[in-house]
């Protein structure tokens, strides 16, 4: 079986190549534009990590956006399956560059959608994000609410994605699933996230913005559990049927992958500065309080994120299960390692 998976320096992506590597008879293609949106050398290492794990992988460095390429690669390789995972992310940024959103996340995922249009793909798996959801109101989260108030561009696309995806399905008999992310998190994340951009300014002994005032609940959930939804989905393709009326039924669904359990802005502030002094990051005496200012609500933000799993259960028997303590514990041991920051021990709770 051969796979290409874009994004694959990325952080959801490197972690799910990690996975598929050790998989049998599995060719993994990685696509990758190792763009600067965060710092490059944490892609590098990211892929410095795959390439010493044994496996069929493959690396090419290339843009979604470029559709010679993409045209090229899917006729040469013929890939059977397909998760594509590069897109632009961030809600905040999306604000200050459009431009980027618009050339991956929807010229991208055309070139693609086209791409398996004239080859012989069993399967395309694409990252959607729980953005989609927007202002709504009703939690928790269920794929079947409206989600046509975005408030950001970047929820925008992606529901964009969703669309194109069902049209290519009714169209064309390609199957397709969408996977609605809800703030993934662990070692070697993404470094404009949250829990990651506050550890680097704690240690530097800068102010975290805690927005909202803390008045916010998030979904955190945990890569590799991230990382098992997407696999136990991609080798599942949605079966191609007819509908009553005699017409085909597009082979088309969408996923909530998130951990059911939202935690408060404030405990997870609380839980992640606990655990950086338990990895030593941080001294036991570290006043965390005058490092906290708490702030009103950014452009884009929503208050609360909560994933409704109970499709994904169903379908697939898998719910994600990672505590946040267990969770921000791997990141702190990860991030004590790779950035070789130690302060005084701690004692092991």
């Amino acid at each position: 079986m051969k796979i290409l998976v874009t994004g694959a320096a990325g952080f959801i992506g490197s972690n799910l190549v990690k996975q598929l590597l050790g998989e049998k008879e599995v060719q993994i293609v990685g696509l990758d534009n190792m763009n600067d949106y965060y710092d490059v050398s944490l892609k590098m290492w990211r892929l410095d990590e795959l390439h010493k794990k044994a496996g069929d992988f493959t690396f090419i460095k290339g843009d979604i956006s470029d559709k010679e390429l993409i045209d090229d690669l899917f006729e040469k390789e013929q890939f059977d399956i397909v998760v594509n995972l590069a897109a632009q992310a961030g809600v905040r940024y999306s604000i200050e560059n459009p431009d980027a959103y618009i050339q991956s996340n929807v010229i991208g995922f055309y070139n693609i959608l086209e791409a398996c249009r004239h080859n012989p793909v069993q399967h395309l798996v694409y990252a959607s994000s729980s953005s989609v959801y927007g202002g709504n109101k009703k939690i928790p989260f269920a794929e079947t609410d409206m989600v046509d108030n975005p408030v950001s561009l970047y929820a925008a696309t992606k529901k964009s994605n969703e669309l194109f995806a069902h049209t290519y399905s009714k169209l064309y008999d390609i199957p397709t699933t969408g996977l609605r992310f809800f703030t993934v998190y662990g070692p070697a994340g993404r470094p404009d996230m949250a829990y990651f951009g506050f550890t680097n300014k704690l240690i530097k002994g800068e102010t975290i913005k805690i927005f909202n005032y803390g008045n916010c609940q998030r979904d955190f959930t945990y890569v590799d559990d991230i990382v098992e939804g997407i696999q136990r989905v991609m080798h599942r393709a949605p079966v191609k049927a007819v509908g009553e009326d005699g017409l085909p039924l597009p082979p088309y669904k969408v996923y909530n992958i998130g951990n059911s359990s939202p935690e408060n802005l404030l405990d997870f502030v609380q839980t992640l500065q606990e655990e950086l002094t338990h990895a030593g990051i941080l001294p036991a005496d570290y006043d965390f309080e005058a490092h906290k200012e708490l702030v009103p609500m950014q452009p884009g933000d929503v208050p609360v994120t909560f994933a409704d799993t109970s499709a994904l259960e169903r379908d697939f028997d898998f719910h994600p299960s990672t505590t946040l303590r267990q969770g921000l514990r791997a990141f702190a041991k990860w991030y004590k390692d790779f950035y070789c920051v130690c302060t005084t021990p701690t004692k092991n709770n």
